[in-house]
């Protein structure tokens, strides 16, 4: 699944095409791609038609594009293999192309926006846009301090400008769950999921089954520094792509894969220490960590 490096590329690539264009048509394809929407495809064609939109906003992993003049946005999730792709006017469908948005912006003209999902996990919905609880930003790329309601829920990730290092901070401490589990919690802390999550635990040195409630604040610090480093480099990476399912705007793949020092690098050795990274069964995904540098605290 994308996580938050991958859809900050997609949305950085989006924001200079999107903001300020009209939708001057939008074609449901499949109405799969409108599971959160609380409408049909019908009315969520209807709403979007002659807008324009304001924005192209991030919280972890969800994207939204408040729609100019009204409460309400364009709210996207990518799912495990959703795509948002830019394309000339007219191109021809891609597969697996789900919905399209023919678009005229005021400095680059006409343009397409295709949502491209093969495995059909993803969605589009048209929702109402609610005051943040902080009263700051929603988000990356926005300054209204507006939501969705259906990203509420989702805490600040770690490069949000609002981000609460003290929640975090809090959060951890009164957690007997796993650090691994918490951090994957978008809940604590948002668009972290497992190949970043297992980056960052190498990167500080923690066992990923080590209890969170069990770190010491020195060791806290070190974690959220390491889980901010390592989706800033993804992030100047373009993101992690290990098939075609993970690209950018234009199509094209990340290299973030060739920096992993843990994830899906079993029986590799540790550039650290030389032993080898080991993998383990965890919930239905799987850990990778060194058992010499990351030992477990009980």
């Amino acid at each position: 699944m994308p996580e938050l490096p991958e859809v900050e590329v997609v949305r950085a690539g989006l924001e200079p095409a999107v903001v300020g264009a009209r939708i001057e048509a939008c074609t449901v394809l499949d109405a799969r791609a409108l599971t959160r929407h609380a409408g049909t495809p019908e009315s969520f064609e209807r709403e979007l038609i002659g807008r324009s939109l304001a924005a192209a906003a991030r919280r972890g992993k969800f994207l939204w594009f408040p729609v100019a003049d009204t409460d309400r946005a364009v709210v996207a999730h990518l799912g495990m293999s959703g795509q948002m792709l830019l394309r000339e006017p007219g191109a021809p469908s891609e597969r697996h192309e789900r919905i399209r948005w023919d678009i005229v912006n005021p400095a680059h003209g006409e343009l397409s926006v295709l949502f491209v999902d093969q495995r059909t996990f993803g969605s589009l919905a048209v929702d109402d846009l609610e005051p943040t609880a902080d009263g700051a930003a929603g988000g990356r790329g926005t300054d209204a301090a507006l939501i969705p309601g259906q990203v509420r829920h989702i805490a600040r990730d770690p490069l949000d400008p609002a981000f609460d290092a003290a929640r975090f901070h809090r959060e951890l401490a009164r957690r007997s769950s796993g650090i691994k589990r918490v951090l994957l919690d978008q809940g604590v802390v948002s668009g972290i999921g497992n190949i970043y999550a297992d980056e960052a635990l190498w990167a500080a040195r923690i066992h990923p089954e080590t209890a969170a409630s069990l770190l010491s604040r020195p060791a806290r610090e070190r974690l959220l520094e390491a889980v901010v480093a390592v989706m800033t480099k993804a992030l100047a990476e373009g993101g992690t792509s290990f098939d075609a399912q993970y690209v950018n705007v234009n199509g094209q793949a990340g290299y973030f894969a060739h920096s992993l020092e843990a994830y899906g690098r079993t029986g590799a050795e540790c550039s650290r220490c030389g032993s080898a990274i080991v993998r383990v069964a965890f919930t239905n995904r799987s850990s990778h960590y060194c058992p010499r540098c990351q030992r477990r605290r009980y």
